[in-house]
């Protein structure tokens, strides 16, 4: 796992991403998916150009179950944007860095 990306659970996700004064990103992913480890190389590029502006969060769907029941998560990986503690939408476009950013709005 990369020290850029924070894992996070969901018993200490409503607590992690509520007290974020910043936008979070978080990628649902789970082991042995080839494309949720390819994003989650874009997104550690992006944490380190964006660490003052953005928390990027990941959850292993393997491990946790409650937070991607209720976002209906049903296909991985997926990238859910939250602002001010509530789920704002998901980020398509999966990828690229230019094109993750440019969906985020973060300006």
């Amino acid at each position: 796992m990369s020290s850029y990306l924070q894992p996070v659970t969901d018993a200490d996700f409503d607590r992690v991403v509520e007290r974020t004064a910043v936008p979070v990103l978080v990628e649902f992913w789970k082991p042995g998916c080839g494309h949720c480890k390819s994003l989650m190389r874009e997104l550690e590029r992006l944490q380190e150009e964006l660490s003052e502006k953005l928390l990027i969060l990941t959850m292993n769907v393997d491990e946790n179950f409650q937070i991607p029941a209720e976002l209906e998560v049903s296909s991985l990986p997926a990238l859910a944007l939250y602002r001010a503690g509530s789920f704002e939408r998901f980020i398509g476009g999966l990828g690229k860095k230019d094109e993750i950013l440019r969906q985020l709005q973060l300006e």
